[in-house]
């Protein structure tokens, strides 16, 4: 077990966080590329699906594999509730993590900042 509360692991998990959604971003929209996913076992995969690239990522670094795993996460529910916007999802998730983070490190209460993440969340899915 690997136990760590210091700036490096945030920025390790940041770094997770920053990996896995670079490879999903690819994907987004119309024009979104195709990613290819080597497999272990028989032939390599192509898809322009997120949350496919999304679960095919393994990071090595324990606190890195956290990050990617908080992002596969976004895309996995979004698959399951929508069907549909996975990349997107990502590419928010990212973005909100990013912000909470910058927040935390200038001092803000981590509490305060998911507090003012979930209001905002809540004007947002009531507009929609």
């Amino acid at each position: 077990m690997i136990i760590s509360f210091d700036e490096a692991a945030r920025r390790k998990v940041l770094n997770g966080v920053s990996i896995l959604a670079r490879a999903v971003k690819v994907t987004l929209g119309p024009k979104g590329r195709n990613v290819m996913i080597d497999k272990k076992f028989g032939a390599p995969k192509v898809t322009k699906d997120g949350v496919t690239v999304a679960k095919e990522i393994e990071l090595s670094d324990p606190f890195e594999n956290m990050g990617a795993q908080m992002v596969r996460e976004v895309a996995s529910k979004t698959a399951d509730k929508a069907g549909d916007g996975t990349t997107t999802a990502t590419v928010l998730g990212e973005a909100i993590y990013k912000e909470g983070l910058r927040f935390v490190a200038a001092g803000a209460n981590p509490i305060f900042v998911k507090r003012g993440i979930d209001k905002a969340t809540e004007a947002i899915v009531k507009e929609l």
